[in-house]
């Protein structure tokens, strides 16, 4: 890549599981990129190093910031793009709302106070979730928002915040809501590293009852990175939109683990747990808006991105991995 294409990137939770592959693919294509995280306690940091060992290797220059706490002057000194990935995942049982808002919300504000004044900033991407339609998700981007999580309110309310700067600081940003991102590196906490886990050292596998008639459009985490790709680099055409970002296929969460079964080989031993609130019910990527604007559109099938994440457990996780 030629100096004038060359990119600054910023990548915040470059650590975890989006965040890690949007920052080793912007990198591999030649840009120039920066990744922070602030190491959250929320699952274990042995697991988020793993991840930035990986993009060390491609080239990211990457710093534990806390983006509430910490100076973000010089790392956002010079910018061109931003992808906004770091945020406190879960549900409101497992977290306090405080720790959203703080993660979520405050966080934001802190970067969007940064960059506001900037002179290079082309675009600014914010992975926002499809839990900010509430319990069902399956209509376009015009679609009333209604979360019924912590995490899906916070998100929403950084939504919010992010338009005010647009409107008050003609700020460049453009909004993505991805639906169930599936693959490797996926959090320990997540359906599918658990489960794969657990079908592999032959344990009972939790599962809500009621969750396996839970329908979803699940994606793979690098359908997602093209989609924020595509949105990053056409900000005449993203600049001050919302695009949901999904895959092509809906299943439910008992046919689901019944082909991480037959991809490992082994029977899922199910223990019923009672059911847990806060969960959707029926999520369908419409992703017409950002098919028609940006051009994407998902490649990988479920069984596929399910094989690669099975593939890179075993050898990451169960087997230790070669480092």
């Amino acid at each position: 890549m030629n100096e004038v294409n060359k990119k600054k990137i910023l990548v915040t939770g470059s650590a975890g599981f989006i965040g890690s592959h949007i920052s080793e693919r912007l990198a591999k294509d030649g840009h120039e990129v920066i990744g922070i995280d602030n190491f959250s306690d929320y699952y274990s940091r042995d697991l988020k190093e793993k991840n930035v060992y990986d993009i060390k290797r491609v080239g990211v220059k990457f710093f534990e910031i806390d983006l509430v706490t910490d100076d973000l002057s010089e790392v956002v000194n010079g910018v061109t793009h931003v992808v906004h990935c770091a945020a406190q995942p879960g549900l409101s049982d497992l977290v306090h709302k405080d720790i959203f808002f703080r993660n979520n919300v405050v966080a934001t504000e802190k970067l969007l106070e940064a960059l506001k004044d900037s002179k290079t900033l082309q675009c600014f991407i914010y992975t926002s979730t499809s839990s900010v339609y509430g319990i069902n998700a399956h209509g376009d981007e015009e679609t009333e928002p209604n979360p019924i999580s912590d995490y899906g309110h916070t998100k929403l309310e950084t939504e919010n915040l992010i338009r005010k700067y647009q409107k008050t600081h003609n700020f460049p940003a453009s909004i993505l809501r991805p639906y169930s991102v599936i693959g490797p590196r996926e959090r320990p906490e997540k359906l599918f590293t658990k489960l794969i886990k657990s079908v592999l050292e032959e344990e009972e596998f939790p599962l809500f009852k009621g969750s396996d008639e839970h329908i979803r459009s699940y994606t793979y985490v690098g359908d997602i990175v093209d989609g924020i790709v595509l949105a990053l680099f056409n900000p005449d055409k993203s600049v001050g939109e919302i695009f949901n970002i999904g895959g092509g296929e809906v299943t439910t969460t008992g046919q689901a683990i019944q082909i991480v079964s037959e991809i490992i080989g082994k029977p899922a031993r199910i223990k019923h747990l009672q059911p847990r609130q806060g969960d959707q019910e029926y999520t369908r990527a419409n992703f017409d808006k950002a098919e028609r604007v940006l051009g994407y559109k998902p490649k990988t099938s479920f069984k596929e991105a399910i094989k690669r994440q099975v593939e890179w457990y075993i050898d990451e996780i169960h087997n230790g991995g070669d480092r």
